[in-house]
């Protein structure tokens, strides 16, 4: 088993901030930029979801290589989202780009992912899955939010 992290850091405005790591070793793959995270802990999705403007949920989730219509074969597809469909991890600028999916990137500021980072930050998480399912390895991703400060 192939076993990533994301941990999210911060938020600026309606941008959640993150860092996509290993679990084994705790070593940085890159950066990840998703939608405002409004997930409220025992309550039904639907209660605090808006559609193409909100994190997944916390969770622990299967990472495969699937066709999306959108973005063609071998697309990073986040499986099992409770309340979701069609998360994939894929490039993308602003919080603007997510709809609700995880944007990787090798550079972010407080604007979003840093131009010309995603698509190889994408590349890079495509080959570890795609390393796993050649070794016979299920990869998943543990989605963890920010520890909340008083």
């Amino acid at each position: 088993m192939i076993e990533l992290i994301l941990q999210r850091t911060h938020a600026v405005g309606p941008a959640t901030f993150g860092e996509l790591r290993y679990a084994r070793n705790n070593v940085l793959i890159c950066y990840t930029l998703e939608d405002e995270v409004r997930e409220v802990e025992g309550e039904p999705v639907a209660s605090w979801k808006i559609k193409g403007s909100t994190a997944i949920p916390a969770g622990f989730y299967n990472l495969t290589l699937d066709h999306s219509p959108r973005f063609g074969p071998n697309t990073l597809t986040v499986n099992d989202v409770r309340g979701f469909s069609g998360v994939r991890m894929h490039a993308g600028n602003t919080s603007d780009d997510t709809e609700g999916c995880p944007l990787l990137g090798m550079k972010i500021n407080d604007q979003g992912i840093v131009g010309g980072t995603s698509k190889p930050a994408v590349e890079i998480v495509k080959r570890i899955v795609q390393d796993g399912i050649n070794g016979g390895e299920m990869t998943f991703v543990d989605v963890r939010n920010a520890e909340a400060t008083a």
